[in-house]
């Protein structure tokens, strides 16, 4: 099990939650939320089998803003 968390630009729910469903389409066993509260707008996936580059070609694919939080 691995966990990866990301910066983003997400600011609404309603989109959070249209990625997430996105993000659950490609990795359907992946625990998935956004902590939008964060100054960094987080990101959080959870799982065996996600690529850390695809969920970031994923968001920017659908016009936002994401990087692997370091």
């Amino acid at each position: 099990m691995m966990i990866e968390v990301f910066k983003t630009n997400v600011q609404e729910m309603d989109r959070s939650r249209i990625l997430i469903q996105k993000l659950l389409e490609q990795f359907p066993a992946s625990k998935i939320n956004f902590d939008l509260e964060d100054c960094d707008k987080i990101l959080r996936v959870e799982g065996k089998d996600f690529c850390a580059n695809r969920v970031i070609e994923l968001l920017k694919l659908n016009g936002h803003y994401c990087e692997v939080l370091t």
